[in-house]
């Protein structure tokens, strides 16, 4: 056989797996990254093995990643709803994200530089990764809990991802922090805000107005074109793709507006239910190719690297340590949200967007990969310690599915 027809067996037949991994997740309450990332690692021993060459996937990783969490964010934000009842859940939300992403890089880079060497934006610059909880792998590990908590979830990893790139962009692209880099970055803000504004009116008429069989691959296309090229002009496009989904998934709260007839609400929620759907089936094949070729890239001695043990027990000892202040000070339960703040995809893509110059030695792929795989497993142990009557209502009682079907 070519190298060609092994790669297409090999990718349909992982991810059939990662499907297998995806429906059984919420019996066995193990995050599905835990067995992609195993997954990839068994590929590359049996490969390793037969003596089968593959081409070098290491540069497609940052165009899965980077499309992955367009899909991850637009789904979660299409789950949301917007409504005066949720003001408190945002404001909790947007607490849970900001201290542990500002809060705990300062106190990590503090610790490279004490225990390091070199300048103190270097060492923040590497910090801000451990910082970000991931979207990728906290929503898509939400589905067995409570509707409050669901939402908790994806509000403040969304938030997270945001906050987090956008603090990263600017420490790491800043050589001075004076009143112009401010003043430049106050206008990113407001771009953004215009940027999104008009794109996401656009691209809504565009899903209202297209008959053509074909409508919700290019209204994809153009979302990720959008974020591209705001990212290549260091704006916080992922700000851009929160407003899209949250305006697309909230049609039924703003029809109190006259000016949003032009978009006939009524025919364009069905259109925004299929493209919800496309979205999640989507964001399921890059996340799952994402995290099977980073277990693939994966080598063994890395794992068990036992020269950054005690910086990632450290490193998640800090993590524990403001996910309790945080949920005190906002009020929540502790259990299952205190172990829900895992780290991956958006701290793998930060990582390798440091440039080789400002990365520091006490921070390597190693690191990275033992502080998202022992995150990983702190969740799964909290999922499963959960009580039942902190279990979401998968089966919706009649008279409530005879309610929406009234709607």
């Amino acid at each position: 056989m070519t190298t060609t027809i092994i790669i297409i067996i090999t990718f349909c037949s992982l991810l059939l797996v990662a499907y297998v991994f995806d429906l059984t997740s919420s019996k066995t309450k193990i995050p599905s990254v835990i067995l992609l990332l195993l997954l990839g690692w068994i590929a590359r021993q049996l490969t390793q093995f037969f003596e089968i060459k593959l081409p070098d996937f290491t540069s497609i990783l940052p165009v899965l990643g980077t499309v992955g969490l367009i899909l991850i964010v637009l789904e979660g934000a299409l789950e949301l709803e917007l409504n005066k009842s949720k003001i408190t859940l945002i404001k909790k939300s947007l607490l849970g994200s900001i201290l542990p992403v500002f809060a705990m890089a300062f106190l990590l880079a503090f610790l490279f530089q004490y225990f390091g060497s070199g300048l103190f934006k270097d060492n923040l610059t590497n910090a801000i990764p451990f910082c970000v909880i991931s979207s990728a792998i906290a929503i898509t590990s939400t589905r067995n809990l409570t509707k409050s908590d669901k939402e908790f979830i994806i509000y403040e990893s969304s938030f997270s991802d945001i906050l987090g790139v956008i603090f990263f962009n600017f420490i790491a692209l800043n050589n001075v922090f004076n009143f112009h880099s401010f003043a430049h970055f106050g206008l990113q803000i407001v771009s953004i805000a215009v940027i999104s504004f008009i794109a996401t009116i656009g691209l809504s008429l565009l899903l209202s107005k297209i008959e053509h069989n074909i409508k919700f691959v290019p209204i994809i296309l153009l979302v990720i074109l959008i974020y591209t090229f705001s990212h290549v002009y260091h704006l916080p496009a992922l700000i851009f793709i929160l407003l899209f989904g949250l305006f697309l998934g909230n049609l039924d709260e703003m029809k109190r507006f006259k000016w949003i007839e032009r978009f006939k609400p009524h025919e364009l929620d069905k259109e925004v239910l299929k493209f919800k759907e496309l979205t999640i089936e989507a964001s399921f094949l890059l996340r799952s190719l994402f995290f099977l070729l980073f277990g693939f890239l994966i080598e063994t001695r890395e794992i068990l690297n036992p020269e950054t043990l005690i910086w990632t027990f450290v490193i998640v000892g800090i993590i524990l340590f403001f996910r309790a202040i945080q949920l005190w000070l906002s009020q929540l339960p502790f259990m299952p949200l205190f172990f829900i703040a895992p780290r991956g995809l958006v701290t793998i893509l930060l990582f390798l967007s440091i440039t080789p110059e400002k990365q520091i030695l006490l921070v390597n792929k190693s690191l990275i990969i033992q502080v998202i795989l022992l995150t990983a497993v702190i969740m799964m142990i909290g999922l499963m310690f959960t009580k039942k009557n902190k279990v979401a209502e998968i089966h919706p009682k009649k008279e409530d599915i005879a309610d929406e079907l009234q709607k």
